[in-house]
């Protein structure tokens, strides 16, 4: 009779828990419209704080009443309340409109060089977990020791240094004086033009790269992308660094981890193995955060290594006054983060069942 008993409680418990990740997957999705349409919203009116985009543009190079005639044939007279919602409805179709300044559709500019900003991200985030989460357990395994000031030190200048000054130092050392790696582009001349010949190519040179079955061209590209990366990544790895030292102190502190040590476990699989997973959930919910560093960062380090991403391209439209240009990749920029830290909240449900509650 107990045994009877107990089946169907078992499986409402499983129920419940299944219920309890499945509502908080919803719940955070749903999330996502009101979080894109704030800052879709923001966009729209600190654009129009600079006024209307043609008259920002072009204002100072048209005579008065070719100015009128252009920003009333772009609707810009209208009031703004009416400018919003066909505003809205053009992002919802998936028309972000024309730049001014090269008279090309927002759409095409965002596939073309959204592409090279989601590869450098990549790299950079790898460069930071694999520097960053290391370190950090190193960190705590020496806590109040010589090697751990020595990377609280280090993890505090990384972070401090303003990504565009590391950039430059790094082309100097690695690029000028050493000649180790290229100091500007995604790739060399050669390798593009062969990249240009591929049938549909997919904008990450990496890939694009092992399509044509070329090492060297694999490893040009990579070349071009260590510096860019290491500048971006290092500055986040110096946050992972704390984090992982800052958690992974206050776990094995715990009981489980003496209890542990009390029946013989060694340190190295304390610290990697029963430590350091339940510290690996603040990690996982600040990435989503750093998303949107990384992103802010790109803007600079990608005009510093002349690496032709989506923040190249918003340096060099927010230089040309094309505001129509610039929504538009905010724009984009706001979503990718705002679906980012909806993966990293389903990430950290999976691995932590506290987290849905």
């Amino acid at each position: 009779m107990v045994i009877t008993e107990a089946a169907p409680a078992v499986t409402a418990r499983a129920k419940v828990k299944g219920g309890g990740l499945g509502r908080f997957i919803l719940w955070r999705a749903l999330l996502i419209i009101p979080t894109v349409f704030i800052l879709v919203t923001m966009v729209f009116l600190l654009m129009r704080t600079l006024g209307n985009p043609i008259s920002a543009s072009v204002g100072d190079r048209l005579p008065p009443a070719e100015l009128a005639k252009r920003v009333a044939e772009a609707g810009y007279d209208r009031p703004l309340i009416v400018q919003y919602l066909e505003y809205l409805g053009q992002i919802f179709t998936g028309n972000f409109g024309v730049t001014f300044s090269d008279r090309r559709p927002v759409t095409e500019v965002l596939v073309t060089f959204g592409a090279a900003t989601l590869e450098l991200a990549v790299y950079t985030l790898i460069v930071a977990l694999v520097v960053g989460i290391p370190l950090g357990i190193l960190a705590a395994y020496y806590r109040d020791r010589g090697p751990d000031a020595v990377l609280r030190v280090f993890a505090i200048f990384t972070y401090a240094t303003p990504v565009f000054f590391s950039g430059l130092i790094m082309k100097l050392i690695f690029g000028v004086w050493l000649g180790w790696f290229p100091v500007s582009g995604r790739a060399s001349i050669a390798t593009e033009l062969q990249l240009q010949t591929l049938a549909n190519p997919s904008g990450i040179y990496l890939i694009d790269a092992i399509r044509t079955g070329s090492l060297a061209n694999v490893g040009d590209v990579l070349s071009h992308a260590v510096l860019p990366a290491l500048t971006l990544g290092m500055m986040t790895a110096g946050i992972f660094l704390r984090l992982v030292r800052t958690n992974m102190i206050g776990t094995i502190g715990r009981e489980y981890i003496d209890s542990g040590r009390s029946r013989g476990v060694g340190e190295y699989r304390l610290a990697t193995k029963h430590a350091f997973r339940p510290a690996l959930i603040p990690i996982i919910t600040v990435i989503g955060l750093q998303i949107a560093m990384l992103l802010g960062g790109a803007v600079l380090t990608e005009t510093t290594f002349e690496w032709k991403g989506l923040g190249f391209q918003l340096a060099h439209y927010l230089s040309a006054r094309d505001f129509v240009a610039v929504q538009g990749i905010v724009a984009l920029l706001a979503v990718i983060v705002a679906l980012s830290n909806f993966i990293v909240d389903v990430v950290a449900a999976l691995i932590d069942p506290r987290v849905r509650y």
